[in-house]
């Protein structure tokens, strides 16, 4: 289905009759959004208040038999009978699918009563990470370093353009709500979820979040904005022990440094950009003195910081599962775990919030209205907020996408190319004895970790170490392997490699100059490898080829790192989880990155 005529309303299209006031673009907003709440039942109010998972079928298919899906719920019953219209699409498909699956959501909520449109969001969808709690990888999309990599390059026009890339992939297929930028800061190193950061560095990443909000929505929000939903308010960097709060046993967050300020930093330049939204984490203040629950129920963060303090009157949605345990965990409750859904429901309105993340029971909210617990006022503001989001965006008057121009429009060769050049800057040269790097083109190399056919490409691919001039090894920065149903995902706990992961390495590395790689999904400890490395970069996600633009010389590496490598777990362990750089002494500090004319 191609897009419709914006002239004529989706009301008028698809079930006849006159047009409604909240349905005539030549109105203002503010009034389109005060018609519509006038005509809305309280169940429709609520199943507005609630963003759930909207998941593609195994071939990016509409899918509407629950027998049929492995977890979640058919779109078009949350849609007909519970009145919802946000979903976050969760899976990945071909360009063309998803702008198909789209228009199928699109025609479902047209055809109810009053016709609201669906608003459809997703996780980061152009990096290389592919765990569907936090993002999926390019598939279609043009492909870039993870945020980190970018972080490397330190440059706010390189980030705007990488979201204006994201904001016209995401409009080819109907995504108008980016689960993005992630902007809290990476001082913790074990936390499983730095690479979506911008670091560990707050001016930096506030600059770098304020550039992406700007390449997401424009100088203003409208029908050509991805809106943005920055997270996570009020930053969600300093883990306990660098756990996740997806788990009970990451819940807190802590501040031995006293460095709130210093995390909440990055957001107040995310607010000076005009983020359309914010989600606050799962996490909890530990050892504050503020309320120690999760900072979705938080009424003093979420109304008297973000709301009075900051000023902030954009949506605030919370993160996912915060009510009803799930098949992936129990709820994330965290402070509140002793109360019903229904109080926990409560207590995120009283907080401030405008949105239930990753929740389908508008019928909690129902029944705290009719029981009088909550005013239908306070759930006009909230349902206000939403509305107009909405309207701003042009999904009332022009909610389809051209299926047929969305694989073009979608990866295009000006974007793959950008991605691809992106992910040649941020490698970082850590190391460059005797100025080994950039090779000749043609040199013997021995290669693992790499495919042997792109790299052949570049030089002569030879069989064993003791054949070649160099070895090329592509590493990844070691974890804890975990076996729960989520948990599996997070790579999170150690990041030194042990005896058996290092011998081989090594074992080459005393055989012939050795270029060593490591994917710095976290902050690697690796004294042992850049001690007998001959060279030794660092990449935030990066493909074969463009790993061996740099190694190869075709492109020059301008990363620096975007957080320090540590020495050791016992330094790591000793660090304050907000405090940046807080090692004793890092193999490689905060900023270290060498051009081809330096040597280390």
């Amino acid at each position: 289905m191609t897009r419709t005529d914006p002239a004529v309303s989706p009301r008028t299209r698809f079930r006849g009759g006159a047009a409604a006031p909240y349905e005539d673009p030549s109105l203002p907003v503010t009034e389109r959004v005060e018609d519509l709440l006038g005509r809305m039942t309280t169940e429709e109010k609520a199943g507005l208040m609630f963003h759930s998972q909207g998941v593609m079928g195994p071939a990016g298919e509409f899918v509407e038999d629950a027998a049929l899906m492995q977890w979640g719920e058919p779109v078009r019953d949350m849609v007909e009978n519970r009145h919802m219209n946000h979903f976050n699409l969760v899976g990945g498909a071909e360009p063309e699918e998803i702008a198909a699956w789209h228009n199928k959501a699109q025609e479902v909520a047209l055809a109810t009563r009053l016709g609201i449109p669906v608003t459809l969001s997703s996780d980061p969808r152009h990096h290389f990470s592919d765990n569907w709690a936090m993002s999926t990888a390019a598939r279609g999309f043009a492909q870039f370093p993870e945020t980190t990599g970018l972080a490397a390059i330190r440059d706010e026009e390189t980030v705007r353009q990488f979201a204006d890339v994201v904001r016209r992939e995401y409009l080819a297929v109907g995504i108008r709500v980016a689960l993005h930028p992630q902007i809290d800061l990476a001082t913790e190193p074990r936390w499983s979820r730095i690479s979506g950061t911008f670091g560990e560095n707050a001016d930096l990443t506030g600059r770098l979040a304020a550039a992406c909000i700007k390449g997401l929505q424009g100088e203003t929000l409208g029908p050509h904005s991805v809106a943005a939903m920055t997270k996570h308010f009020p930053g969600g960097g300093p883990q306990k022990d660098g756990e996740d709060p997806h788990f009970p046993y990451g819940r807190e967050q802590v501040y031995p440094g006293g460095m709130f300020d210093l995390h909440l930093a990055p957001f107040l330049k995310a607010l000076e950009a005009g983020t359309s939204q914010m989600m606050p984490y799962y996490g909890m203040p530990a050892g504050t003195g503020m309320e120690t629950v999760g900072f979705g129920f938080h009424k003093g963060v979420i109304t008297g910081l973000l709301r009075e303090k900051l000023g902030f009157d954009g949506i605030v949605c919370t993160d996912w599962s915060l009510l009803h345990d799930t098949v992936h965990g129990e709820a994330r409750a965290w402070g509140v775990e002793h109360l019903t859904a229904s109080e926990r429901a409560l207590k995120v309105i009283e907080a401030g919030c405008d949105q239930f993340g990753g929740e389908s029971s508008p019928g909690l909210v129902v029944d705290l209205i009719r029981a009088g617990t909550v005013s239908e006022e306070r759930i006009d503001a909230s349902v206000r907020r939403l509305l107009r989001e909405k309207f701003v965006l042009g999904l009332f008057d022009n909610p389809f996408v051209d299926v047929d121009a969305a694989a073009s429009a979608v990866g295009t060769a000006e974007a793959v190319l950008a991605g691809r050049d992106t992910q040649s800057r941020s490698v970082t040269l850590l190391k460059n004895t005797g100025d080994l790097l950039p090779l000749a083109e043609g040199t013997r190399v021995y290669v693992e970790g790499v495919d042997p056919a792109t790299a052949a490409g570049y030089g002569t691919v030879v069989a064993a170490p003791e054949e070649a001039d160099v070895a090329i090894l592509r590493l990844h920065t070691p974890y804890d392997r975990r076996t729960g149903p989520l948990e599996k995902y997070f790579h999170a706990g150690r990041l030194d490699f042990d005896a058996a992961e290092l011998a081989p390495v090594l074992d080459v590395c005393a055989t012939v100059p050795t270029v060593v790689d490591i994917y710095l999904e976290r902050p690697a400890v690796i004294p042992e490898i850049a001690g007998a490395s001959a060279a030794l970069v660092g990449n935030y996600g990066a493909g074969d080829g463009p790993l061996l633009d740099v190694v190869f010389g075709r492109r020059a590496p301008e990363g620096r790192l975007p957080f320090p490598l540590p020495r050791s777990m016992a330094d790591v362990a000793r660090q304050r989880p907000d405090v940046p750089s807080d090692g004793a002494d890092a193999v490689f500090p905060y900023g270290h990155g060498l051009a081809f004319t330096e040597s280390s």
